[in-house]
C-alpha cells in the first residue's frame, strides 16, 4: 500500500513527510525498543522503499546508535527528546514511530514482534477500563 505519512516531534520543531510502500506495522517488545520508548513496546511503521523529508533545523536532530547492534538506532529532537523517523540504509527502509503521526491512518499493526522479550506488565490486549481523561 502506497502511503504519505506526516508527523512531528513533541515540540513541533521538526516535522516530516514519508512516502513509499508500507511493508510492516509492528509492536516491537525487544528490550532496546522498551528502553528507547520507556513503554512496554515500540509501535513502528516500516516503509520500504521509502523517502523521508525532514523539515526543521537538522543541527537540532540527535542520533544514537547502539554500538553492538547491527541495525538499532534512534533519531530524536534535541529540544524535546521526541522521536523522529529514521532511514535504515542497510535495509533501504524508513522506520516511522507511529506515535509521531499528525493524522489518523487507515491500517493497523500486523503483529507483535520479539514477543519472547515481552514484559509481564506490557499491554496484553486484555480488556481494561478506559477513560477519556484521568480517572477520578
Amino acid at each position: 500500500m502506497q502511503v504519505e505519512l506526516k508527523g512531528s516531534c513533541l515540540c513541533g520543531n521538526h516535522s516530516y513527510k514519508v512516502t513509499g510502500e508500507v511493508s510492516g506495522f509492528y509492536h516491537c517488545h525487544c528490550s532496546r525498543c522498551r528502553k528507547m520508548t520507556g513503554t512496554g513496546h515500540a509501535s513502528n511503521i516500516i516503509v520500504q522503499p521509502g523517502e523521508l523529508e525532514l523539515f526543521g533545523d537538522k543541527e537540532e536532530i540527535g542520533v544514537f546508535k547502539v554500538p553492538d547492534a547491527e541495525r538499532f538506532a534512534s533519531r530524536f529532537c534535541k529540544n524535546c527528546g521526541g522521536p523522529i523517523p529514521r532511514v535504515a540504509r542497510q535495509m533501504q527502509r524508513v522506520v516511522v514511530p507511529a506515535g509521531t503521526l499528525d493524522h489518523e491512518i487507515d491500517f493497523k499493526p500486523q503483529c507483535h514482534i520479539f514477543s519472547d522479550s515481552k514484559v509481564n506488565w506490557s499491554c496484553s490486549g486484555e480488556e481494561l477500563p478506559s477513560f477519556s481523561q484521568y480517572p477520578e
